[in-house]
């Protein structure tokens, strides 16, 4: 299991792009578990005491031989926002082949290197991930009042009682 050593090089970057096929419509097995392997560790704290992933941008990169590539991109997207990334605008980008056994990405003939939609989406992900790196690493991340708890002055926020408490 390379999970340790994984996850160190995921700590160490500024911007994580997962990649994976579509299999049978979905995400494969292997994305999944990565996913649920970076919420297992969300608990852990950054130097703000914002959640570890936070001031970190996401993106995801999706390739295979069937339709499905939106929705793995959506599932992908949604997972990493959830756990703090930041996600900039075309934060996604694919390349689908013919429908059905054929050749993969990088096989020969398959079109997949030269293909000018996957390319400039490739390019729009890639300049955009890198802006808002940036723009996160130089206002020092996303500030930390508004998303901690601790920091509220709970006499002047939440001093109604909750409608949705049953």
């Amino acid at each position: 299991d390379e999970w340790p050593v994984v996850y160190s090089r995921v700590m160490a970057a500024d911007i994580l792009t997962l990649a994976g096929p579509v299999w049978l419509g979905d995400n494969s097995s292997v994305m999944k578990k990565v996913i649920e392997r970076l919420y297992a560790c969300s608990s852990i704290l950054n130097e703000h005491g914002q959640y570890a992933y936070y001031g970190r941008v996401g993106g995801c990169l999706i390739t295979g031989n069937e339709d499905g590539a939106k929705h793995c991109a959506m599932n992908v997207l949604y997972s990493l926002q959830h756990l703090g990334y930041v996600i900039p605008p075309q934060a996604d980008a694919g390349w689908v082949g013919p429908a059905g056994p054929g050749p993969s990405y990088l096989d020969p003939g398959s079109g997949g290197p030269e293909n000018d939609f996957t390319n400039r989406n490739t390019t729009f992900m890639t300049w955009n991930q890198l802006h808002v790196a940036r723009m996160l690493k130089d206002s020092g991340g996303i500030p930390a009042h508004g998303n901690q708890r601790s920091e509220w002055d709970a006499g002047c926020r939440f001093d109604f009682e909750n409608p949705e408490h049953r």
